[in-house]
């Protein structure tokens, strides 16, 4: 199956806000959007969920731009709370999660994507329910269940600090 104009550049800016929230996550142990990592996230994450919109495969629309719509919403609020709420010990604990939920929420239609299209004639994955993809997807959701506690007691140490 071969990638749309659309559907290459949702997938490069995609990629780019997934490694940019990487490389934000090993810096600064969070989506740092004071910096050019969580911004780049930020605005990437944005961009490609309003891509998706305009991408089907069955025609219409679906759970997947329902999906988008969601992690839309999730980064707003989460911007939203650093813009607005600056001064907020607890605003920041939300922040944190909400961006590492968009994260990870992204993560799933990547995993799916990539698992049944690559490699390009015999992908890791026949379909959204293979085991493969479910695995992968637990073992995501534990290491950001971690990464979430972790977001946590560091947050409650920088507001004890202030």
């Amino acid at each position: 199956m071969t990638l749309s104009n659309l559907g290459i550049f949702h997938t490069i800016i995609g990629v780019i806000a997934l490694f940019a929230a990487i490389i934000s996550f090993v810096r600064y142990g969070k989506i740092n959007l004071a910096h050019i990592t969580g911004k780049l996230y930020f605005y990437g994450t944005v961009v490609t969920a309003i891509t998706a919109l305009g991408l089907s495969k069955n025609g219409g629309f679906n759970a997947g731009h329902v999906f988008s719509l969601f992690i839309l919403a999730i980064v707003s609020i989460a911007f939203f709370l650093y813009a607005k709420k600056q001064q907020s010990g607890r605003a920041r604990y939300f922040e944190n999660f909400l961006l590492s939920f968009s994260f990870f929420l992204s993560l799933v239609p990547t995993v799916n994507e990539t698992f049944t299209r690559v490699p390009i004639h015999h992908p890791l994955a026949k379909g959204p329910t293979d085991p493969l993809i479910g695995k992968t997807l637990i073992s995501l959701f534990i290491l950001f269940f971690i990464g979430a506690i972790l977001q946590y007691l560091k947050q409650r140490k920088i507001n004890k600090l202030s």
